[in-house]
């Protein structure tokens, strides 16, 4: 096989120098650097080492001085408050360097850091930049998070500032940050010094003399900050992820290899030129929202569509269509779930008939395991190519896709194409030995990771180690299951935490979801693995109907049980498939499935603090007493 995919992907393992060097040529240094990589004790290496460089110019004022100032940098649409803004790269030039000197005056130094604590608003994204256009580390925290986890990471991070908003808003709702920041602060032992508040007018703000600025006016009378020359390993961000210990895992990135990165993957993997219009309908607080909304498009001198509202409901499921074609949208990002919700609601698709789509070329899904029922509906309603890829907060950027940029694959369902340059992917056993194509194991990239993954998670170099690296020596650990097909294909069925073990055979719940979701009547399922006193465990089915579906329960539970046993054989042992109202999801889209296996068994649980709708857990905990579960 050849092509330009395969001569790329070959390059980039074979001779990582030369492939990385020829894409750092696209950005603009302060220094160039002395080399493209250095080993590290931990097993990563250092990129672009004795380089310096600029994010915030590279994303910004290179663009202005480029002849770019005029062109939409940033549309902020937003159906919760009935508005679209559109903020040009000269603009955002001016409110990044403002804000930047605004916190220059309140003694913020290379290295201190900058919780971001804000709603879907372009604030947050001048927040993000003028840190970065002064070598602060910002850490941005999804907007509404309660007081002990927003406290968990300030405590951690140790801020010297904290931005926000007087309010965040959700359909029908108003939620006011101030209650849980001031409770926040009460707890931590190190306090933020000062906060800068964007007052929005859905509710005000009570300001603390001297801690509290109102942002507007701070801006306006702090002159611009300039460009501070920062070094390739500098960090960037720190954004926290979900771990099983309960404690903050900070993943820390830098600046030099995240820049060279994800200014390459737009273009290569996305398909995006500059001068574009690239939409991340995802949130700021979300790795998606810090590498697709806030950094790739400016990094390429494209526009990027920030979006207040929701896949449906804002006003309904025409939603995401309206504003693609309203702004243009070329490639448009969003997870799964977002498309099955879309789905639910206007199954046949006619509301993609009341726009003009003319100029979107491609729909990317991410975020969690796109199943192929919603991949083929989303390629009938829109009769263009949907792009399943996948990738993680500690990555980045996507480690294996479709890279329509090189050199469009065939799809193949249920499978996020092939492993991205720069990432040499296997699939491992228990014992840490690579699987033959067909059988499912660990997903594992082999080191060292390309640039723009983390570097560490922050002040925590032990976590990093037993998380990441300690299981598979020479290996990064991804914690996602999977395999390889015949072509080199991948397909990533679930985590590793939702194999389950049934009767000794290890089975994927991504599969049994896989066929649950093929059934014409449900829109979105989840299977889970529950206690067995016989088997150990066996599989539990959780589906939602498409809207407008009436079905007897038992009918349906028994062609659903039929199909999975038909395809996957009696071992799956799925005997029952409870009907449910809604899926127990994060922000983000990912569905608690271990969560609802705890419920299940009994066993007691902490409601993620990311969870989307804490009465959902309730729904569920009453559909699973009806079958005998959750005592």
């Amino acid at each position: 096989m050849s092509g330009a995919y395969e001569d790329a992907y070959r390059l980039s393992l074979e001779n990582p120098q030369a492939f990385w060097a020829r894409a750092a040529q696209d950005i603009e240094w302060v220094r160039r650097p002395r080399a493209v990589s250095k080993e590290l004790p931990s097993g990563l290496v250092s990129w672009f080492p004795g380089g310096s460089l600029n994010t915030c110019y590279n994303a910004v004022d290179l663009h202005v001085l480029a002849g770019r100032g005029e062109q939409a940098a940033i549309i902020h649409d937003s159906p919760l408050t009935d508005s679209i803004r559109s903020i040009s790269y000269r603009e955002l030039q001016d409110e990044v360097a403002r804000l930047a000197g605004a916190l220059l005056s309140l003694g913020v130094e290379r290295r201190d850091r900058v919780l971001i604590y804000m709603p879907m608003v372009p604030e947050a994204i001048f927040g993000m930049l003028a840190c970065a256009r002064i070598g602060a580390v910002h850490s941005v925290v999804f907007g509404g998070f309660a007081a002990g986890e927003l406290a968990q990471r300030i405590q951690h991070a140790s801020p010297k500032v904290v931005l926000t908003a007087s309010c965040g808003l959700e359909p029908g709702r108003v939620i006011a940050y101030q209650p849980m920041l001031e409770e926040a602060i009460e707890r931590v032992s190190e306090k933020p010094q000062h906060c800068v508040v964007l007052q929005r007018p859905q509710q005000a703000w009570q300001f603390q003399e001297p801690r509290d600025h109102d942002w507007e006016t701070l801006a306006a009378a702090s002159p611009q900050a300039g460009i501070a020359a920062l070094e390739a390993k500098d960090p960037l961000y720190i954004l926290y992820t979900s771990g099983t210990t309960g404690m903050p895992k900070g993943v820390v990135r830098d600046n030099g290899g995240h820049a060279v990165a994800l200014k390459w993957s737009l273009r290569n993997v996305y398909g995006v030129e500059p001068g574009e219009v690239f939409w991340a309908a995802s949130d700021i607080g979300w790795v998606v929202g810090h590498s697709y909304i806030a950094y790739a498009p400016l990094l390429l001198g494209c526009t990027s569509i920030l979006y207040e509202g929701k896949p449906v409901g804002t006003p309904d499921a025409g939603a995401f269509w309206r504003v693609a074609s309203q702004h243009g949208v070329n490639v448009l990002f969003t997870a799964p779930t977002a498309a099955r919700a879309i789905k639910r609601e206007d199954p046949e698709g006619k509301r993609i008939g009341d726009y003009d789509l003319s100029e979107l070329r491609s729909l990317f899904l991410a975020g969690e395991r796109a199943d192929p029922d919603t991949v083929a509906w989303c390629e009938r309603a829109l009769d263009k190519p949907v792009i399943d890829h996948w990738w993680q907060t500690e990555s980045g950027w996507p480690m294996a896709a479709n890279c329509l940029g090189l050199e469009a694959l065939p799809v193949r369902h249920g499978s996020p194409t092939r492993a991205v340059p720069g990432y040499d992917i296997r699939i491992l056993d228990d014992a840490g030995d690579p699987l033959p194509a067909g059988e499912t194991g660990h997903i594992a990239v082999k080191l060292p990771l390309p640039p723009g993954c983390l570097r560490g998670l922050w002040n925590d170099d032990a976590g990093f180690q037993q998380t990441y690296l300690e299981r598979f020596p020479g290996y990064y650990q991804t914690a996602d299951a999977g395999h390889f097909d015949e072509d080199g294909y991948l397909f990533v069925m679930s985590r590793t935490d939702d194999i389950i073990n049934v009767a000794g055979h290890r089975l994927s719940t991504g599969a049994m979801e896989e066929e649950l979701g093929l059934h014409p009547d449900v829109a979105e399922c989840a299977v889970t693995g529950v206690a067995d006193e016989l088997k150990g465990q066996v599989p539990l089915g959780f589906v939602v109907l498409n809207a407008g579906v009436e079905r007897d329960d038992e009918e349906l539970e028994a062609e659903l049980v039929a199909r999975v046993r038909e395809k996957i054989g009696p071992v799956a042992a799925l005997k029952q498939v409870c009907v449910v109202e809604r899926l127990p999801k994060t922000r983000s889209g990912k569905v608690l499935r271990g969560t609802m296996r705890k419920i299940a068994d009994s066993e007691p649980y902490r409601t993620p603090p990311t969870i989307d709708d804490p009465a959902i857990l309730d729904e569920i905990r009453e559909a699973l007493r009806a079958r005998g579960y959750a005592s």
